[in-house]
């Protein structure tokens, strides 16, 4: 039998620990087939509708990586959410056809000792997008919002020093031309303590769950607290809040590519092909909880 990560502590909080709805729900779901209790579709995207539509979307995001680099574009795209929420998976949609000399994932460990002393933002810096560039932020600047706060890495003053200067950042990254994306992605409760337990079970996937991941399932009512009040005093004119339902990773991925594909004003796109952004995917801290 192979070894579980962590001494099999998720197994043991599903069957112990789970909230009883959860874990029904999990029990009476069949596999992949979780969906949040007030998500907006009984099924799963089809495959074969999902890919049809992802690969225009993705002919959609050369096209525009290509106007990027013509015009000296800087484009800095931040993904955020909860863990297993699918941030690395809608990652991968969005670059992997795009050429990775000029579209580059920042995925930064925690910061050192020395850069624990410096200004928060200082180490995020060197990361931005110079021009041409795609920047994709697998997690970011938030962590002190919510991550941080959650589990005690920061005190209050140092978050209240955050979100004094966060917002004002952002602003300066706009005025310096950088188009800024930010998304949340939002998972159920039932359907991250699937994925968690798939991950467990799967060698192959083991190395995404972290000692944060195990005990950030007995914290999910102070996560929720600290990423709604993170999105309503982070949510700005410059730099605005879209949070996307990613119980369907298909969906999400899906619409996750096109909100930002609609909001660049690139040469030769093809609008028919990018489509709407389904507005029961995306919204705003509205579908922040579960």
């Amino acid at each position: 039998m192979t070894e579980l990560p962590f001494d099999g502590e998720i197994s043991r909080y599903f069957r112990e620990d789970a909230p009883d709805d959860v874990r029904a729900e999990i029990e009476g779901a069949k596999k992949g087939e979780i969906l949040a209790t007030d998500f907006p579709y009984d099924k799963k995207w089809k495959r074969a509708e999902y890919e049809a539509a992802l690969e225009g979307l993705q002919v959609e995001l050369v096209k525009m990586h290509r106007w990027a680099k013509d015009t000296g574009q800087r484009i800095a795209i931040v993904f955020e959410g909860r863990d297993a929420a699918g941030k690395g998976g809608t990652i991968k949609r969005c670059r992997e056809n795009l050429n990775p000399r000029g579209a580059r994932v920042v995925a930064l460990s925690k910061p050192t000792e020395t850069e624990s002393w410096k200004w928060y933002f200082k180490r995020y810096i060197k990361h931005l997008p110079s021009k041409g560039e795609v920047v994709f932020f697998d997690r970011s600047w938030y962590n002190r919002g919510v991550v941080e706060k959650v589990f005690g890495f920061c005190d209050d003053d140092q978050r209240d020093k955050w979100f004094d200067q966060v917002n004002p950042f952002e602003q300066m990254l706009v005025d310096e031309g950088i188009k800024v994306f930010k998304i949340w992605l939002n998972v159920d409760r039932a359907a991250q303590l699937q994925r968690f337990l798939d991950h467990e079970s799967d060698p192959l996937k083991q190395w995404k769950l972290s000692w944060i991941d195990v005990e950030g399932l007995k914290k999910w009512d102070d996560y929720t607290a600290a990423i709604t009040e993170t999105l309503q005093r982070t949510h700005t004119q410059a730099a605005p809040w879209n949070v996307v339902r990613s119980a369907d990773k298909r969906r999400a991925w899906v619409n996750a590519i096109r909100l930002v594909l609609n909001a660049l004003d690139n040469d030769g796109k093809d609008e028919s092909a990018i489509g709407d952004v389904d507005d029961k995917i995306v919204g705003g801290s509205e579908f922040i909880g579960g």
